[in-house]
């Protein structure tokens, strides 16, 4: 298949990339070349920022796709420039939403794809639901054929899925406290991004796919603790965790608040029958256990991508400070 990615070098996307080149289709990435992960030497690099609408008229004006895929489409005005841009150019058009758009906090679990919408706690979230709400419409009046994939925690060996990225390993390293929001014990959900290629390769160019949504991700249930730990054994520490209620940590650090309000501060589980239905070779089959050694060994080998974000660092010493007084 003739394949655009707009993006394609993201934590997600970079191994869809991959698997897209070695299942043998022609892969288009647009994207403005600022990521430091090297897309696939096969790949039709084209560089350019899909948000300068005129400019994209002018390069893809004679192009038609079988599958374009936006990666980096977060609100409703950047869905409806898609549907202009692409509208009769090509057979199915793939939106990446998230699954922190389901029902926060949950009624009920495991979280299915008919799931309701709806988070009061994160703007990401609603904006991702209006865009949803965006191509269901054109569903419903036109021929725009699109298909909603909600990916959940999905991570690489770049991405240490806590707050702070490397500040996490430093704070190890120097025997300062890890905090884990509330008493650590609530259900996640973190997949591979490698595992999540497998399902969403074998949604493209599936007719039945069309008006369809879906997410994808592993069926290994982790408490936080257990993430923290398995982080840190993987490092060779011992993590000192303290348990911090997540409205207190959002009163220190509104973003970080909500983030966990909005998403992480819940039991997030999720049931996979349709994406297995849909793509019946999917299964996520790389460990938590296995991703953290992958994470460790990669920063070992980056140095020069051990920042640390000193604010940050500051912030959680007076966070703790001000809640064991």
């Amino acid at each position: 298949m003739k394949i655009l990615f707009i993006g394609g070098t993201g934590v997600i996307s970079s191994a869809c990339s991959k698997l897209c080149i070695e299942k043998g289709h022609d892969l288009y990435l647009l994207n403005r070349g600022h990521s430091f992960r090297t897309p696939p030497r096969e790949a039709r690099i084209w560089k350019g920022d899909i948000r300068d609408v005129r400019a994209m008229h002018a390069l893809l004006k004679d192009q038609e796709w079988d599958v374009v895929v936006d990666w980096i489409a977060f609100t409703p005005d950047h869905v409806q420039a898609d549907i202009e841009l692409f509208r009769g150019k090509t057979k199915q058009y793939i939106f990446i939403s998230s699954a922190s758009a389901y029902q926060t906090p949950p009624q009920r679990l495991p979280l299915t794809e008919s799931t309701p919408l709806s988070n009061p706690y994160w703007q990401y979230s609603r904006d991702k639901i209006a865009c949803e709400k965006e191509l269901l419409k054109v569903l419903d009046t036109s021929d725009f054929p699109a298909t909603l994939v909600r990916p959940s925690h999905t991570y690489d060996a770049t991405k240490i899925p806590l707050k702070g990225g490397y500040l996490f390993f430093d704070r190890l390293k120097k025997g300062k406290q890890i905090i884990i929001h509330g008493d650590g014990t609530s259900l996640w959900t973190l997949t591979h991004h490698r595992d999540f290629a497998k399902g969403f390769l074998g949604l493209l160019g599936q007719p039945q796919a069309i008006g369809e949504a879906f997410h994808i991700t592993s069926d290994e249930w982790l408490t936080w603790n257990q993430i923290a730990t398995l982080l840190a054994h993987a490092a060779g520490y011992e993590p000192d965790i303290i348990h911090i209620p997540s409205d207190f940590i959002a009163q220190y650090d509104p973003e970080w608040g909500a983030g966990l309000l909005g998403d992480k501060a819940h039991s997030m589980i999720f049931d996979n029958s349709k994406i297995k239905h849909r793509v019946p070779d999917f299964e996520a089959l790389i460990s938590f256990q296995e991703g953290a050694k992958e994470i460790v060994e990669w920063y070992d080998s980056h140095p020069d991508q051990q920042s640390i974000d000193k604010d940050l660092d500051s912030r959680m010493e007076r966070m703790i400070s001000k809640y064991i007084m």
